[in-house]
């Protein structure tokens, strides 16, 4: 009776650590595959590419179908990869030839040359100016984003030269895509902010 009473115990003890395997390597299991499933809206619309800026927020209107949305997410992620870089290839992917700036400050070219203008000149003040896309939201025709610009004063900007100063301001841009590419904006600086970090505005 004894040798049947631990044959019993044995048996059981044996299921129970086979149960708990099996549990356990079915938990592993299902958390691979819950990190490998894809994104779901609207991150999957998101180029993981490494060379992109990727938004930290975003927010997407569902009824523009995925075709158009994964677009218009695309298209602000080459229009603000240039900012982040200030390398032309990203702005000539992203606007039109016969873009507009309705914004366009005083001093600045018209059309696709005015971000180039402005991106030259201001890295000239900050060369190692950064753009992050902070916050991107696309409804129907219009990309908003809401960008946070880092950098350090090493270089000059009207007479005044750097001393390596932190540098950090935001800003609000809306951009209107046509058929294929942004074909014009409106945008606004925290300018006040800038000149003050610069130490030209009290």
């Amino acid at each position: 009776m004894r040798s049947v009473s631990r044959a019993r115990i044995a048996v059981t003890a044996m299921a129970a650590v086979c149960v708990a395997c099996g549990a356990s390597v079915w938990s592993q299991v299902r958390t691979e595959a819950q990190e490998t499933s894809p994104p779901t809206w609207p991150q999957r619309l998101v180029d993981r590419a490494n060379d992109l800026v990727h938004p930290q927020a975003l927010t997407v209107d569902r009824s523009l179908g995925d075709e158009r949305a994964t677009q218009e997410v695309h298209l602000a992620q080459q229009l603000y990869t240039f900012w982040n870089t200030g390398r032309s290839k990203y702005l000539n992917a992203a606007v039109s030839p016969h873009f507009k700036d309705n914004t366009l400050p005083s001093g600045r070219p018209q059309g696709p040359e005015g971000p180039l203008f402005a991106s030259k000149q201001f890295r000239n003040t900050v060369p190692d100016l950064t753009c992050e896309l902070a916050d991107l939201l696309i409804t129907g025709d219009k990309i908003t984003a809401r960008l946070v610009f880092r950098g350090h004063f090493t270089g000059s900007f009207e007479g005044v030269h750097g001393k390596g100063q932190a540098v950090q301001f935001n800003a609000i841009d809306i951009q209107r895509v046509g058929t294929k590419k942004i074909i014009e904006d409106w945008h606004i600086e925290d300018n006040q902010t800038l000149m003050k970090q610069l130490g030209v505005s009290s």
